[in-house]
């Protein structure tokens, strides 16, 4: 698995001796400080942390994540030894604020703690899980969005995901997801169907390439065009859509 990436957000003076001590426990440290497509970055990079400074854009660095149901999850720090803004901060979202000092200081344990990375033996359970054959509410879920009929596959896929506790969840949770980005796509709703494209990302990123039959590298491939697709139409032009990059999940059938 590739390192985890942490993102220091904004252009604060303790970047280096932050991305010195991500080094050596095995993040990424990545530096952001354009704000274009900052909740698409950071669902595209699988962030594990975020550490903003305290200068005069904190809010946009802090909060915006928070906003999106795909990043929401992420740990946000803001770095400030200024008590006005540290109480702003916690009141903004933030999960903790640290002066300078205290964040080189515990920042090897707040990886530990709070680093949004996956679990080791949770990933293992997965992998053995995509074994098993693909339940029959999943395979009528599939008929259904692969007929187009993307509500309906939502509701058999959320009824499954629900009932079932284990980590083979997230692949139910990850199609129905794709399948609702594509119903909103055939209504017209170019910003709404993004949303669900990226929150899908973070259940997606997760599985093996083949899940219960289900081709996982395919509809992640298919995922992304039609996000590519999204985002070249834009909101105001939704008429131009391709509706040609809505793919239908591909099963493999194992050979005996």
């Amino acid at each position: 698995m590739a390192q985890a990436v942490v993102v220091i957000a904004g252009s604060p003076p303790w970047t280096e001796g932050a991305a010195d001590i991500l080094r050596e426990r095995g993040y990424t440290p990545v530096h952001y400080s354009e704000r274009t497509g900052y909740v698409a970055r950071l669902a595209d990079a699988h962030a594990a942390m975020i550490l903003v400074g305290d200068g005069e854009d904190w809010r946009f660095w802090a909060v915006t994540p928070k906003t999106s149901p795909a990043t929401r999850r992420i740990p946000v720090i803001v770095v400030t030894g200024d008590a006005e803004l540290q109480d702003a901060a916690l009141r903004s979202g933030a999960n903790l604020v640290l002066t300078r000092d205290t964040l080189l200081r515990e920042l090897p344990m707040l990886l530990e703690e709070l680093a949004r990375v996956p679990d080791p033996a949770t990933l293992q359970a997965l992998e053995q899980q995509c074994h098993e054959a693909l339940p029959p509410e999943a395979v009528e879920a599939v008929s259904r969005f692969n007929a187009g009929e993307y509500y309906r596959q939502h509701d058999l896929f959320e009824a499954l995901w629900m009932e079932e506790e284990r980590p083979i969840r997230d692949l139910y949770r990850a199609i129905l997801q794709v399948g609702i980005a594509y119903y909103q796509a055939t209504l017209g709703n170019q910003r709404g169907a993004l949303k669900m494209l990226l929150r899908s990302q973070q259940w997606l990123a997760l599985l093996p390439d083949v899940c219960q039959g289900i081709d996982v590298a395919a509809l992640r491939a298919d995922a992304a065009r039609a996000r590519a697709e999204l985002e070249r139409v834009g909101e105001a032009d939704m008429a131009q859509f391709d509706y040609s990059v809505l793919k239908p999940v591909k099963v493999i059938i194992k050979q005996d």
